[in-house]
């Protein structure tokens, strides 16, 4: 009998082979390709459906939180959001061939710098189906193959996911086998994936700190790290409180469960204490559970019953639920202080009509993605148009922020000559 090993690495080595049919194939080629997709989703929605139907069966009856049943279901409006998706991708410029730079020696040597696909990703997620869609078309519009391991959880859904996905490329004429899914439960299969040197030129973890901690111990191949939202939106003293009702209620109540939600409310202490006291109400009329600083909650004696007292971990925590904590600061530097000991990188938000506060803030906050009166929820590969996101990058190197078409590319040194000797 063949061993998980054994298993795994044959999908990783038809991957390996994939690839290489895969950056001969040009733009018209892959955005038929993506067009077919989406047309196979919508035609095996029943299909796909009923098997998300089983995943969340097994996911209800673990007892899974409703966060994890949010990230986990797919309804008819989500399918077509991932066709639209598709569609976006297939509009966009192939960055594959793009010459970044040319230049001519005094030798007569001409030299371009070339984007071309990274080769084969391996990609490890969480209970979020959609992201099987996502990787897969990023990586095969830019010329890449994939390897899929998501949670077991979902294992039904992607299966399915994957299917529409292989059947559309076979009709097309594209490498089918340039998109593999690992369907074992084992967490050996992601231990053999992250360390096939040679056949895996990258890996990305999706997913909680566990997920990606996991990966970063064990892999010998390079990592490409998304993290984890611990986001914060700043009330400055010179906010406007409508805009920091709608704003602040927006970031942490339209989709809590995703890593762009607001986690963190800083409010300065300057602000009037009565739009703190509505901004505090509206949340938990909004069913928010606020965990405060003993001074917020000194501040706002009328709400003192509806709001908990923070813990320090508090302070450090991806909810991806209806909880938000909240501090009262000083200062500006108070609340940039505080983003700088406990954010994770990748969202953060303030709200103020003083410009040289914004500047300070914008300049110096060191996350992907920096606001000055907007929500944090906008940090997405199809809210910055880029298409479907392979994810957020909260790293530096090789890329950072919402991960487009670019991430998913390298480049080469193309030299052309007449001749010439060194």
């Amino acid at each position: 009998m063949e061993s998980l090993k054994e298993k795994v690495q044959e999908q990783i080595t038809l991957a390996k082979q994939a690839s290489r049919q895969m950056a001969l194939f040009g733009r018209t080629e892959k955005d038929r390709a993506l067009a077919a997709i989406g047309e196979q989703l919508l035609v095996d929605m029943d299909a796909i459906l009923a098997a998300n139907e089983q995943d969340l069966a097994r996911a209800q009856a673990d007892g899974q939180p409703a966060s994890y049943l949010d990230r986990l279901r797919l309804t008819p409006d989500r399918v077509r959001d991932l066709v639209d998706g598709l569609h976006q991708l297939v509009s966009l410029e192939d960055p594959v061939g793009q010459v970044m730079e040319r230049w001519t020696r005094p030798n007569g040597l001409a030299i371009e710098q070339v984007r071309v696909p990274l080769g084969v990703i391996g990609m490890v997620y969480e209970a979020r189906p959609n992201v099987t869609i996502d990787a897969a078309a990023i990586a095969l519009k830019t010329g890449n193959a994939i390897v899929l391991r998501g949670s077991h959880s979902a294992v039904s859904s992607n299966l399915a996911l994957v299917s529409s996905i292989r059947t559309a490329l076979k009709a097309t004429g594209l490498a089918a086998d340039a998109v593999q899914y690992l369907p074992f439960a084992e967490h050996a299969s992601v231990d053999i994936l992250c360390t096939a040197n040679g056949l895996i030129d990258v890996i990305i973890p999706r997913g909680g700190a566990g997920l990606i901690n996991r990966v970063l111990q064990i892999s010998s191949v390079p990592v490409l790290e998304t993290g984890v939202g611990n986001c914060h939106i700043f009330v400055d003293q010179s906010a406007q409180y409508d805009m920091a009702q709608s704003i602040v209620i927006n970031a942490k109540t339209s989709r809590p469960a995703v890593c762009n939600a607001a986690e963190t409310l800083l409010l300065h202490r300057e602000w009037p204490l009565g739009y703190q006291s509505d901004l505090l109400g509206q949340l938990l009329d909004a069913g928010v559970e606020i965990r405060a600083c003993e001074q917020t909650i000194a501040l706002h004696p009328e709400l003192s019953a509806h709001l908990q007292v923070a813990s320090a971990a508090d302070w450090d925590a991806e909810y991806s639920a209806l909880i938000l904590s909240v501090r009262t600061v000083d200062s500006l530097a108070d609340a940039i202080q505080h983003i700088a000991q406990h954010s994770t990188g990748h969202s953060e938000a303030i709200i103020t009509e003083d410009n040289e506060s914004a500047h300070r803030f914008l300049a110096t906050v060191d996350s992907t993605t920096v606001y000055h009166n907007a929500s944090t929820r906008f940090t997405d590969g199809g809210e910055f148009g880029f298409g479907a996101e392979i994810g957020i990058s909260t790293q530096k190197l090789h890329a950072r922020g919402p991960m487009g078409l670019p991430a998913l590319t390298s480049y080469k040194y193309v030299v052309r000559g007449t001749g010439q000797t060194r």
